[in-house]
C-alpha cells in the first residue's frame, strides 16, 4: 500500500469513503463501542413481549473484513424494536449486536441500509463477544428459558462497552483548624469526625464509578491505646471499606497516618441519584469496644480526598 497523499481536508482533493473511515478509526483511537454510557441500552418492551427495545445513541464499529477498512460510526434516534424468536423445549441464548455490512467489503446490502441491529441466535450462555469476522459490537445477550416467548429485563445481560470512556480526577485538600477536637469511648458507632463537610464534590452526570483515595495525616492519638476505624461518606453513601487505627503506644501524645481506598458504584439506585449533583464528602470515624484513648485533629492535621470519576455503561 502507498501513502495516501490527499490528507483530510484539502480543498480540491478527492476524499474517499475509506479515508473517512480511517479518520474515524484514528479519532476513536482504534477503539469501538457506544459513545456514552446510556447509549443503545437494551431493555424489555414497555409491555413485555416477543422482542426488546434499544434506546437511542451512537457507536463506533471496527471493520474486520479488511485490515485497512477503518471504522464506522452510526446512530439510533428514538427507541428501536427488535423481535426475538420464542424458544422451544430447551433454553437458548441470543446475542443482539449492532452490525455493519459494507458492500465494498462483504455482502450485497444497499449502502444506505448496511448498519442494522442483528440477532445472533443460539450463542453460548456465557458469550460476551461477537463471532470472529463480524464488523459489529455486542449490545446484549438474552438468556431465554425453555418454552418462552416473552422477554423480560431479567433475561437481558448488558454487554455494551464505552469506546473511549471519560475520566476526571480531582484532588480536594482539607486542613483542620485549632482548637484540638477529640473523640473517645467504646461506642462502636460511626460518627462524622471532624463533624463537618470537608468538600462538596461535583459528580459528573456521565460517571459510572468514583474511585476514592482518602487519607489523614498527623491525626493525634492520646490518653491510652487507641483502637478505632476510619472511612468516609459521599452524598449519604457510606464507604463499605474501612481501615483500622490500631495503636498500642500507651498514654503519650503521638501522631499517625491513615489511608483507605474505595470504589463507589454510581449505577446503583443510590449512586445514580448522585450523578449530576454536588455531594458532601464527610470523614467518618468510630471507636472500638477495646479503645482506651482519644483521637484528635488540630491545625497540624490535614486530609486528602483524591477522586477519579470514570464513565461506563449506565
Amino acid at each position: 500500500m502507498a501513502l495516501q497523499t490527499t490528507p483530510i481536508a484539502v480543498t480540491g482533493g478527492e476524499h474517499t469513503a475509506q479515508m473517512f473511515r480511517m479518520m474515524i478509526r484514528d479519532l476513536s483511537r482504534a477503539n469501538e463501542g457506544i459513545t456514552e454510557g446510556d447509549h443503545l441500552k437494551v431493555t424489555a418492551l414497555a409491555t413485555p413481549g416477543a422482542g426488546v427495545q434499544i434506546a437511542d445513541g451512537s457507536a463506533t464499529i471496527i471493520g474486520r473484513v479488511n485490515t485497512v477498512q477503518g471504522s464506522y460510526n452510526t446512530y439510533n434516534i428514538g427507541a428501536a424494536t427488535v423481535s426475538i424468536s420464542a424458544t422451544g423445549g430447551t433454553t437458548r441464548s441470543d446475542m443482539l449486536v449492532l452490525r455493519v455490512e459494507d458492500p465494498e467489503y462483504e455482502g450485497s446490502r444497499d449502502p444506505s441500509d448496511c448498519a442494522y441491529f442483528d440477532v445472533i441466535s443460539n450463542v453460548s450462555s456465557s458469550a460476551t463477544t461477537v463471532p470472529a469476522g463480524y464488523s459489529a459490537i455486542p449490545l446484549a445477550r438474552i438468556d431465554i428459558p425453555a418454552s418462552t416467548a416473552t422477554i423480560t429485563n431479567a433475561m437481558i445481560v448488558d454487554l455494551r462497552k464505552v469506546a473511549n470512556p471519560r475520566r476526571e480526577r480531582i484532588l480536594y485538600p482539607y486542613y483542620a483548624l485549632d482548637p484540638l477536637v477529640e473523640i473517645n469511648g467504646t461506642s462502636e458507632t460511626w460518627r462524622s469526625f471532624p463533624n463537618l463537610t470537608m468538600a462538596t464534590i461535583a459528580i459528573p452526570v456521565w460517571a459510572a464509578s468514583a474511585k476514592v483515595i482518602f487519607s489523614g495525616s498527623n491525626i493525634r492519638l492520646d490518653d491510652g491505646n487507641v483502637w478505632a476505624g476510619f472511612r468516609f461518606m459521599l452524598g449519604g453513601i457510606e464507604a463499605a471499606q474501612w481501615v483500622n487505627i490500631d495503636d498500642n503506644q500507651g498514654t503519650a501524645p503521638r501522631r499517625t497516618y491513615c489511608e483507605m481506598v474505595e470504589t463507589i458504584d454510581l449505577t446503583t439506585t443510590a449512586g445514580a441519584a448522585l450523578r449530576g449533583t454536588n455531594a458532601a464528602f464527610i470523614s467518618r470515624m468510630r471507636t472500638r469496644s477495646a479503645n482506651a484513648g482519644s483521637i484528635g485533629v488540630d491545625a497540624t492535621t490535614t486530609f486528602k480526598i483524591d477522586i477519579e470519576f470514570t464513565e461506563g455503561r449506565l
